[in-house]
Formats: C-alpha cells, structure tokens, sequence
C-alpha cells in the first residue's frame, strides 16, 4: 500500500490522480489532500476519500472547511503553506503528487525533497524555476523524482532500459493549441474563450492558456533538460496535431522509441503511481485502424514566441526561467481578466526578461525576492 499526498486536489491533475487511486483501492491509500481556496471541493474529496489530512491553504478559508467537514472524527484541517509543508514530511507519506499551479508548488516541493519523500511531479514550473536547486537537493536527500507531465512520461517510459549517454535528441510532441493554423493577424483578434477550447486536452484555465500560447510547451523544454540530464541542443520539439505520440527518444545509433496513446492524463499519473509496475485499466485504447494520419510539423516561433523565450532563458541560465515564469503567471492573469490582448502577454514576457536583474548563481531566497520583484513590475506594466 502506497501512502500518496496531493498537493493540488482541486485541480484537473488532482482529481484525475483521485481517479486512479479510486481505481486502486488495494494499492493506493490518499493520506493528505491540499488546496487553494475550493472548499466545496475540497470538502467532497474529504467525504469521498477520508484522508488523514485535508489543508486548504487559503488561511481565511479555514473556517468555513473546517465546519463543512466538523462531523468526519478521523480527518483533521489544517491552513497555509507551512501546514503543507510540514505534512509532507510526516513518515506516514510515502510519495507527493506535486500538482498546485506555478511558482506556489516550489516550497513544498523542497520539502518533499528534503524528506527524502518520491515526488511525483506534475508542476513544471518548480523545473523551470530552480531545476539546478530542486536536483541537487534531490541527489543530496536521495530523493527520486518521476514525471507526470504526458510528454516527460513518455520520456521517462521510452528510456527504460536504455543508459543516458545513449540519448541523441528527446522529441518533445505538442498539440499546437488551439491557434496552430492562426496567422498574426488573426492572433491580434483571439479571446480567452477562443484560447481555453483546447482540441485534445482537457485541462485547467491556467495550463490551457500556456499551451494555446506554447509557453508550456516552453516551460517542458526546460522540465526535461534537468530531468533527464541533457543540453539545449540535444531538445526538438515537433507539432503534432493528433496528440497520439506524447512523445520521443532518439538515440546515437539513429533509432527511434516513441510511447503512444489515448491522450488522457490518468495514464501518465497511473505510471508514476505504480512505478516500476505497470497496472491494468479500463481507459480508451488507440484504434489504429482508425487513425487516418498521424502528421508532424516544425513550431513557429515567429508566431509563438514563447516557446523562444524559454530556450534563450535555458541557455542564460541563472535566474532567468524564474522571471520568464513569474511575468508568464502574471500575464496570463491578466489575459484571463480581459486586461490584456494575446500577443501582448509575449511582449510583456520579452521586456521583462530583458529589464529585471539577473542573478548568475542564485540561491532559494534569490528566486523568492526575484518572482517577487518580477511580478510587481509586470503588473505596474500592465496597469
């Protein structure tokens, strides 16, 4: 039995990954539940599951979660950030699903690390902030650290068996959004409604727009250079409409490994759950017959800028992946409000990363002080 904590239970990631505990009952048991601020949800996830511990970190939501729950004996409330971090520590945690959104995952990600604890790793941006810190922490606790993205999933399942200097390139797939056949002119024009209908996935606000603009996309290039110890070079990405391939490994000789499927996110969040066991499901399977096409294109980057960005910031290094993070959450809050045009959120990410300090070699509290400063800046910007 495997004793999992959510960290994000409110959130697409977070109530698929309940899905396949649900699934599991004999090998997966739900010790600890954190959100953000959805009581009503986090409330019916405690009633469904019972965990040991439901944490909403939203501390002026405590209250109203801790009466909605008052008659459950056996689960305890708990509030803010620290109460998160302090449970997955606890030795009754055996693996954290890391599934909050943004820059928030990070702290308690270091503190899973610390632990010692299996992180199952759902939030790319603790990577694409401070992957130098996060892996030297995880080599230095003997932390291991298995990927839920679809894409790094597939990675991590085509290189099994295979030894890391025999990697040529990782082939990162991705859907192209909703915006993929879009010329500048009609990007100039496109809502949040237009931009949250995602052809294939079915996902969070926040990550949606990531994707129509590529930024995500971005934020994976950066996820896989340090899960899987690699250069800038040694990193394509290829468009790849239909969402089948989630991904691939070239290797020195010229092979090929490609992992294919349905695109459905229980079936990464099933891996790493079970990891080194594969499990059984009911989920739809790919129908080869028909499949009429399966096509890859080359990404635009005059259209989709972001997906530049986030080489050049892989290639400075340093602390700048945290301001193209920082000014990305902030940009698309602000898209999402009706603030600011689509195109507008890559302008606003390119004078930020040209304007805000650069830090070479910095520490944690240098990455706390720079997404802070970043987000003030883009938001003065923003008006």
């Amino acid at each position: 039995m495997r004793r999992i904590a959510i960290l994000g239970s409110t959130g697409s990631i977070g109530t698929q990954a309940l899905d396949v505990i649900a699934a599991n009952p004999t090998l997966f048991e739900l010790f600890a539940i954190t959100g953000h601020s959805n009581v009503a949800l986090l409330a019916e996830q405690a009633r469904r599951f019972k965990p040991n511990m439901v944490i909403i970190t939203d501390d002026s939501k405590y209250l109203e979660l801790k009466e909605s729950i008052s008659d459950l004996d056996d689960v305890k409330v708990f509030a803010g950030m620290q109460s998160v971090c302090d449970m997955v520590a606890m030795s009754s945690v055996d693996m954290v699903l890391t599934s909050m959104v943004g820059y928030a995952g990070l702290q308690p990600t270091i503190a899973a690390v610390k632990a010692g604890k299996t992180i199952a790793l759902a939030n790319k941006e603790t990577l694409v902030v401070a992957g130098e810190l996060i892996c030297s922490l995880a080599e230095q606790y003997r932390s291991a650290i298995l990927p839920v993205d679809s894409e790094h999933s597939a990675i991590f399942q085509c290189l099994a068996g295979e030894q890391d200097k025999s990697i040529e390139k990782l082939l990162l797939t991705a859907s192209g959004g909703p915006f993929r056949t879009f010329s500048l002119e009609q990007l100039a024009h496109v809502t949040k409604v237009d931009a949250l209908k995602h052809p294939n996935w079915d996902m969070g606000a926040k990550i949606t727009i990531d994707s129509a603009s590529m930024m995500n996309k971005g934020f994976e290039v950066i996820e896989a250079k340090w899960l899987f110890g690699v250069q800038k070079e040694q990193i394509d990405v290829v468009v790849h409409p239909q969402s089948i391939v989630h991904s691939m490994v070239q290797f020195t000789d010229g092979s090929i490994k490609a992992q294919l499927g349905m695109p459905d996110m229980r079936l990464p969040i099933q891996y790493a759950f079970a990891y080194p066991n594969r499990l059984p499901n009911n989920y739809d399977r790919v129908d080869f017959t028909q499949l009429s096409t399966l096509t890859f294109e080359k990404p635009d980057t005059n259209k989709f800028r972001n997906l530049a960005f986030a080489y050049d910031a892989m290639d400075k290094g340093g602390n700048m992946p945290c301001i193209l993070n920082a000014a990305n959450e902030v940009v698309v809050h602000a898209f999402l409000h009706d603030k600011i045009g689509f195109l507008q959120m890559s302008d606003i990410i390119e004078w930020a990363m040209m304007t805000m300090p650069f830090v070479a070699e910095p520490s944690y509290d240098d990455y706390v002080a720079c997404d802070a400063l970043v987000r003030e800046k883009v938001a003065q910007k923003i008006g």
